[in-house]
């Protein structure tokens, strides 16, 4: 007996099937040929559409004349928008960048006292305000700011 509760053939008979006819690539129209009886990749047709980054939409709204370069898209210090406040999320990532930075033996930048723990000495750092990394924060509209550890309060 099987568990299903019969004792007849459980998976029934095999799905049938039309049998296919073998693919001639010479025969298919849709293929274009180039010389010597090779497929033409039409290569510079559709460069223009590979889409590099993973959002099809922003490279759709992209237009060559209106693209610009990473420094093109940077907010002068004087023009900033978003508030000198660290947040807690950049306060986390400061604390752990900087305590891998002084446990891979990068120069100490406060007195130590005594301590070894590469956390406690990235929190007195960012206490004095010595850590030397700058936060960029980036913008809906794809410009960004960037915050010396030094200017944001904590």
């Amino acid at each position: 007996m099987s568990d299903f509760g019969d004792d007849g053939d459980v998976g029934g008979e095999e799905p049938m099937y039309e049998d296919e006819e073998p693919f001639d690539e010479e025969l298919d129209p849709e293929v274009p040929q180039g010389e010597d009886g090779d497929v033409n990749r039409r290569g510079e047709e559709e460069e223009e559409n590979v889409v590099i980054s993973g959002d099809p939409s922003a490279a759709a709204n992209r237009t060559k004349s209106t693209t610009k370069t990473e420094k093109d898209m940077k907010i002068p210090n004087e023009d900033r928008a978003t508030t000198p406040y660290m947040t807690k999320y950049e306060r986390a990532r400061i604390l752990g960048t900087r305590a891998l930075q002084i446990s891979m033996n990068a120069p100490v930048l406060v007195d130590i006292e005594g301590e070894s723990d590469p956390l406690q000495i990235a929190i007195k750092e960012l206490r004095a305000k010595k850590i030397p990394l700058i936060v960029r924060r980036y913008l809906p509209d794809g410009y960004y700011e960037d915050w010396s550890v030094e200017e944001l309060l904590q």
